[in-house]
């Protein structure tokens, strides 16, 4: 007995040192990147008129910021969560709730994974065809078309995980007490699962936020600033292809600066949505 008690002492530090390995190899890579885009994107920002000014016209030309970028990408994941986050949500709450089993159930859910894998650019080239061309020039309405496209499945297969996750005697108790199905999922489940499902939203938003293919064949990219949802408009994605791509020391480190404004405001984000779920979870 006390062979075996060592062998099973031995074994279980193997694993969790070949655990902490995994973790290990999977951490540095990421982190590396990380601290790589913090360093290099730290030296691009000179001031606070980074975020208040365009890129200028000559590409020679220092200094200049990614105003018109920030507010394209805000401007077209906004209007892409407000669709389709409430569409994937509710996507999810029907396959749990309402129509786990039946046949279109098996198809959203089906689509939904078919969706997860399809490049980004498919998308693009998807409105590309169905809106860009019929309106014969590029529109923020179309990046954001794109984008929602692209954050949709994963909010609906998170979504439906998340709300798997709620335990059943939650439901029966409240339905128990004679509060109607639609009631008790409203005030219920989805508070229950709050919190997951502001992830699995961020998740999407993140994902879509740093797509840039689809807004090569959608909202193009403006060099000012632009509100209106039938121009082009500018995105910090196509920021930082358009600067990877320049032979300019200039454009490649505002590159830099704009892949390190990118991450902080999907993390801000994040944060935000968080701290307000669990804000409202308490009360």
């Amino acid at each position: 007995m006390q062979a075996t008690s060592a062998r099973r002492r031995v074994t279980d530090k193997a694993m969790l040192g070949l655990m902490g390995l995994a973790i290990l190899v999977a951490i540095v890579p990421l982190g590396s990147i990380l601290a790589e885009v913090i360093v290099k994107g730290l030296r691009g920002i000179h001031g606070l008129s980074f975020f208040t000014q365009s890129p200028p016209g000559d590409p020679l030309q220092s200094g200049g910021g990614v105003y018109n970028g920030i507010i394209g990408s805000l401007e077209m994941v906004a209007l892409a969560s407000a669709i389709f986050i409430p569409l994937g949500v509710l996507a999810g709450v029907y396959l749990v709730e309402f129509g786990p089993g039946t046949l279109l159930a098996r198809l959203v859910r089906f689509f939904a994974e078919v969706m997860t894998g399809v490049p980004s650019i498919i998308f693009g080239i998807f409105v590309f065809a169905i809106l860009v061309i019929r309106a014969h020039h590029f529109t923020a309405l179309a990046g954001a078309l794109a984008l929602g496209m692209i954050m949709w499945p994963i909010v609906i297969r998170t979504s439906e995980e998340m709300l798997i996750r709620v335990p059943v005697s939650v439901r029966e108790a409240s339905m128990a007490l004679g509060t109607p199905k639609w009631r008790t999922v409203l005030r219920v489940v989805l508070p229950s699962a709050a919190g997951g499902l502001v992830t699995g939203c961020m998740l999407g938003v993140a994902r879509a936020a740093g797509e840039t293919a689809p807004l090569l064949f959608t909202a193009l990219g403006n060099q000012f600033v632009s509100y209106s949802l039938s121009q082009p408009i500018n995105a910090l994605p196509l920021i930082i292809y358009n600067g990877a791509l320049s032979p300019y020391p200039a454009q490649i480190q505002r590159a830099w600066a704009a892949a390190f404004t990118l991450i902080a405001i999907v993390l801000v984000l994040t944060l935000a949505a968080r701290f307000i779920t669990s804000h409202r979870s308490a009360v």
